[in-house]
């Protein structure tokens, strides 16, 4: 036999080796099963100590914004007149026959005002920590959402300070919390001067609300938890009216604020995230899969 056809002899031996030894390779590998989800990375909660400094911040911004407030009284008192006056022309200001209304109802009035100024604060952090607890695959949008409600929030009652109904007492509103002695009350006592009392522009009461009913939309497909998730901005908004803490104006600006967090949360990455360039995780398994696929070749 001639050198040529000895080499190619071996060639086509060689050739065959590696052909079959690529069949036995995909053969070896295990076929996925059909209808199993795909295996995804545990979300691990955010650290506790960056939960506790942001509400930390969002105190002491709060706080500052508070120490302006006797100086800038009138501008604040002025602000209220105007909305007042501005709903009046509209013929859509509720507040002071709800006010009255609610003053003439004394048990009705402590419940509410107990509602005002608990329900704000133990339904909005217990649902946080409920999502930090049990849904870190959700939690830090929704609580970026919240972050910049009162970052906003802050902003509107430094530019903008806004006395609520209860402080126009020439027209006729009165404070029912303060009447009523409700329990935890911000209106009277050594938490007055913790409070900001001319931040009613908007309410935070209603954004709040707001969220919290995002949250357990987000949580639940029951419907008669949505439907209390629902009734629960209602009864806030109820609650801020005719207690004299804020105007119809203010319950909208809230939930107008947080409709423009979340709108903007949505529209973000949409606009950084390029379309033409597939993320890296599916194009090296693209990829992979199509190197297991394809069939074998020769040498």
């Amino acid at each position: 036999m001639s050198p040529a056809a000895r080499a190619t002899d071996k060639i086509v031996g060689l050739s065959s080796t590696i052909s079959i030894e690529r069949r036995e390779t995909a053969l070896a590998i295990p076929a996925p099963t059909v209808g199993a989800p795909p295996s995804e990375p545990t979300v691990k909660r955010s650290p506790l100590w960056i939960e506790a400094l942001t509400i930390v911040w969002l105190c002491w911004v709060y706080d500052a914004i508070t120490n302006l407030a006797p100086l800038r009284l009138h501008a604040a008192l002025d602000h209220g007149e105007a909305i007042l006056a501005a709903e009046r022309s509209l013929g859509i200001a509720p507040e002071l026959h709800l006010d009255r209304w609610l003053g003439a109802h004394q048990t009705l009035a402590l419940a509410i005002s107990d509602y005002y100024d608990n329900a704000h604060f133990i339904v909005t952090l217990g649902l946080l920590g409920w999502l930090w607890w049990r849904r870190a695959d959700i939690y830090r949008p929704l609580r970026n959402v919240l972050v910049a409600v009162n970052v906003l929030a802050f902003a509107i009652f430094w530019l903008y300070p806004v006395a609520p109904p209860r402080m126009l007492t020439r027209f006729g509103f009165k404070d029912i919390v303060a009447s009523s002695h409700a329990f935890g009350s911000w209106h009277t006592g050594a938490l007055a001067s913790a409070a900001n009392q001319l931040a009613a522009m908007p309410s935070l009461h209603m954004a709040w609300a707001g969220w919290c009913t995002l949250v357990v939309w987000r949580v639940t497909t029951k419907v008669w938890l949505r439907a209390l998730a629902l009734l629960y901005p209602c009864i806030t908004a109820f609650a801020v009216l005719a207690t004299g803490n804020h105007y119809l104006f203010d319950v909208l600006a809230g939930l107008a604020t947080l409709a423009l967090v979340v709108l903007i949360q949505a529209l973000i990455p949409r606009k950084i995230r390029t379309a033409r360039v597939p993320h890296v995780t599916n194009l090296l398994r693209s990829l992979k899969a199509d190197r297991l696929s394809e069939p074998p070749r020769t040498v």
